[in-house]
């Protein structure tokens, strides 16, 4: 208990402390004007209340990463309440903010036209595929988490009546259902559906991480480890998932993740003042930090006081396990409501990152509701032949979420050196953004060699090359930095 009470407070002075450091390094202007207020259209570029866009905002990015992700990474042990803390301060939340703040001051523009102004043209073109591609990950795995709880926690035993016909629901109706709700919210004007249905969910998301929190306080025999009880690696196949880099790929949206940066440029075109940009874009991620650690703590406390309940379940069944173990029916109910409006609320809005990205690659005027739809409908066909994959496999979800972890924490890694450059040269302090990019750079590197997933080298020999990538990295920055600032800085 002790440490999670510290790390909730670390979080917070995160949050009051650090980000008005950022703040003030990035020279936040409350004066000068913002894509709503000079490019508004009534379709992505709309003015909205700050209250209203830090929902979204964090409803965006605190899908199942925060909830599925850190229950997958709490099998390592206590090193994820460390990660989760400190890489949220230090790394993800400054992150988001900056990569916000770069799309805010340059039209709202999209991650990878932002990767393009500051990596290089050919970076741009290869993140545009790429990011496409994530965002479409994301609304696969984002609707088979949600359609998974409806039907095993609700739905499984409901039949349907039409005249004389009785038909059993299917888990493969609410994957439809989400679907139709994902096409209209990727088409509809931001604030007409998004807007105005994500308070309810924002309210779903609030309530749930509270009752796993008051568990932790008003249920007598719960006891939270404490973070020098667990460091060693407590992974149930720990000779094959060592905890770097393995816990830090999974434990992505809690800390540090690539696909926050897609979600800034969507809130970007809806701030009046810059002011908003720290609450929104650095607060958000905070408060995804404290769900995430919350999740944490009970998944630690579960794996090792009730083992015989985990067995055999993988990390969005554990959500029914820990709500239906500690919580009234009614209170169970509310808490995987929660995380199913996670999971949609960020599934929904990278589908339509993805038709904003598409649209920017193939300049393609999105206020025409009908261009909006030619976009959408072969990235949702994509997306739908993703999402049958992982039904009809076995080992489907943790295939595609193994692959869409690393894919994440790489955008990380990619959007942090392209920050790196902003801030070098706009002369500002570097230093805050390049240590989280050298130490991603090892992780994503380290992994796609040590990984199954990947190369599948030996741990001794995979940590070498990672390392080599990493120090390849650093030699580069400081080679163009000393070569090239100047003329780039003409450039841009």
């Amino acid at each position: 208990m002790i440490t999670f009470i510290i790390s909730v407070v670390l979080l917070l002075l995160g949050y009051f402390v650090y980000s008005k450091i950022i703040e003030k390094i990035l020279g936040v202007d409350p004066a000068k004007a913002t894509p709503a207020t000079t490019m508004a259209d009534g379709v992505d570029y709309v003015p909205m209340k700050p209250w209203r866009i830090f929902l979204i905002q964090f409803l965006n990015i605190a899908g199942v990463g925060p909830i599925v992700g850190a229950i997958m990474g709490a099998q390592f042990g206590t090193a994820s309440f460390l990660w989760i803390v400190f890489g949220c301060i230090l790394a993800g939340a400054v992150h988001d903010f900056i990569a916000g703040f770069v799309s805010l001051r340059d039209k709202g523009c999209s991650l990878p036209e932002i990767h393009g102004k500051y990596l290089g043209n050919g970076a741009k073109q290869i993140m545009r595929y790429f990011t496409v591609i994530l965002m479409i990950l994301v609304g696969a795995v984002f609707v088979k988490t949600p359609s998974t709880l409806l039907f095993d926690n609700y739905s499984k035993d409901w039949v349907i009546t039409i005249g004389d016909m009785q038909i059993t629901w299917q888990i493969w109706i609410w994957p439809v259902i989400i679907f139709v709700y994902y096409m209209l919210a990727t088409m509809l004007p931001i604030d007409k559906l998004i807007g105005r249905i994500y308070p309810i969910f924002g309210i779903l998301l609030l309530l749930m991480a509270v009752f796993v929190m008051c568990a932790f306080f008003f249920r007598p025999e719960v006891h939270l480890t404490e973070v020098w009880e667990g460091l060693s690696n407590q992974h149930p196949k720990a000779d094959t998932n060592p905890i770097f880099p393995m816990m830090f790929v999974s434990i992505a949206c809690g800390a540090i993740s690539g696909f926050h940066a897609t979600q800034s440029p969507l809130m970007a075109r809806c701030m009046v003042n810059e002011k908003q940009a720290r609450p929104i874009f650095y607060g958000a991620m905070i408060a995804e930090g404290i769900v995430a650690l919350i999740w944490a703590a009970a998944a630690t406390y579960f794996f090792h006081d009730k083992a015989d309940l985990c067995a055999g379940q993988s990390g969005d069944a554990m959500v029914g396990v820990i709500a239906n173990e500690w919580f009234t029916p009614v209170l169970a109910v509310v808490t995987v409501l929660g995380v199913i409006a996670a999971a949609i609320t960020s599934g929904d809005t990278a589908l339509r990152s993805a038709r904003l990205i598409v649209a920017d690659i193939f300049k393609i005027d999105q206020k025409p509701i009908w261009k909006r739809f030619l976009v959408a409908l072969p990235v949702f066909l994509l997306a739908g032949a993703i999402l049958v994959y992982t039904f009809a496999d076995a080992d489907g979800f943790q295939t595609i979420w193994r692959y869409f972890a690393w894919a994440n924490q790489l955008l990380a890694m990619v959007t942090l050196w392209a920050i790196t450059v902003y801030l070098t040269i706009n002369k500002k302090p570097y230093i805050i953004t390049l240590l989280p990019a050298l130490f991603m750079t090892m992780v994503c590197s380290t992994f796609i060699i040590i990984s199954d997933s990947g190369f599948g080298l030996p741990h001794t020999l995979s940590y070498i090359l990672g390392g080599a990538v990493t120090l390849a990295s650093c030699v580069w920055f400081f080679a163009w930095k000393a070569k090239k600032s100047e003329k780039l800085k003409e450039k841009v």
